[in-house]
């Protein structure tokens, strides 16, 4: 074997800080785009209320005006504020209002861009595709320096977890306008990369027998790729259930305590984009099932042993399978959905973070030792 380059080491450490510093970043930029609409938004609102209280007749009336919210064209919240005078049908001023819980209530449900600025947005996106790129000299170091691929022990699958759903993530953004989940995505690889940091720390080593197989390369590849697909669709679920909550508040004539979610998509957009990606994430989680039996068998002989950790593979694998099969076939839709895909989620943790840790079986060389 050859030795362990303990520069190349270093230098992983080193990039690995750098990227949790620019996460930090971007996380902030993110939760103050949200901040930020939540202000103007407040402050449209209370401009309108008052306008609409005694508006000068003859000279100024209240009309809708649509300020954009989200991320498409058709984005925008129509908020009542002062304006020049338009006659109605009868001569007198149109004061167009918003029916609680419709789409004028979030953004653009087709999640495409639109053409507003959002800057502390874009710039949240611009650190982070910086600090992906220092993350994956970070991940790539690490791997160069034991002479392997950077995913044997519990510190390399989280920091390697942590640029796969950073990368993931910057790809949808290529596609759709998912920037409002840019705070709680990048908020969970901050904990990724902390508890990596804190709790999982392992020295660059070599592997144990059990690992040196071209099977790591398959195997645990696309667990952390369905792992990270499970993440976002983990964050849409949570939004979703806020959304569901807020719309429901809306509607029973309450005050918008969340005005920043005006930036989210309706719940029911949220739940079909969480369904369509944990579609595909669960096909990759079925093939890590698949080819971990088939590892298991070359590596101890037999495909399944009932071990700890392949038996919480297979209880996430039935989650998600019933997630899909109840929403598919006995509809279950709208809250009863999310929690289903957030209890799944919830089940990888556990899986990764207490299974591998401290539970002892075969798959003991996976916690924080090599």
């Amino acid at each position: 074997m050859p030795d362990i380059n303990e520069t190349f080491a270093m230098f992983s450490e080193r990039f690995m800080l750098l990227a949790g510093i620019a996460y930090a970043i971007a996380f902030i930029a993110f939760a103050w785009d949200l901040v930020q609409n939540s202000k103007t938004t407040r402050t449209v609102l209370e401009q309108s209320r008052q306008a609409a209280m005694s508006p000068a007749e003859g000279t100024k009336a209240v009309v809708t005006r649509r300020i954009p919210v989200g991320a498409g064209a058709s984005g925008y919240a129509g908020i009542e504020s002062e304006g020049p005078d338009l006659d109605g049908p009868e001569g007198r001023a149109e004061r167009p209002t918003v029916p609680s819980g419709s789409s004028a209530h979030t953004a653009d449900d087709s999640m495409r861009y639109g053409p507003q600025r959002r800057i502390p947005a874009r710039v949240g996106v611009a650190i982070t595709v910086l600090a992906a790129v220092v993350h994956a000299c970070g991940v790539l170091f690490r791997g160069l320096a034991a002479g392997r691929v950077p995913w044997g022990n519990m510190y390399e699958f989280w920091t390697t977890g942590g640029l796969v759903v950073a990368v993931v993530f910057l790809l949808v953004l290529t596609r759709r306008d998912l920037r409002f989940l840019g705070t709680f995505v990048i908020g969970l690889v901050l904990v990724m990369l902390t508890a990596a940091s804190v709790v999982f720390w392992t020295p660059a080593g070599h592997l144990v027998p059990a690992l040196q197989s071209y099977w790591l390369l398959i195997h645990v590849s696309i667990a952390v790729m369905s792992s990270a697909l499970f993440t976002l669709t983990f964050a849409m679920s949570v939004l979703q259930l806020m959304q569901f909550r807020r719309d429901a508040a809306l509607t029973a004539g309450k005050a918008d305590r969340l005005p920043f979610m005006r930036l989210v998509p309706s719940a029911l957009s949220l739940e079909n984009m969480a369904y369509r990606i944990n579609a595909i994430a669960f096909v990759g989680w079925t093939l890590t099932l698949m080819f971990g039996s088939i590892w298991a068998e070359k590596a101890w002989g037999r495909f399944w042993g009932w071990d700890t950790k392949e038996v919480w593979t297979f209880i996430i694998w039935v989650v998600y399978a019933g997630y899909l099969h109840a929403r598919a076939t006995r509809g279950w839709t709208g809250t009863r959905a999310a929690w289903l895909s957030i209890v799944g989620y919830l089940c990888i943790v556990f899986n990764f973070a207490i299974v591998n840790v401290y539970f002892s079986g075969l798959h003991s060389y996976a916690g924080v030792g090599s």
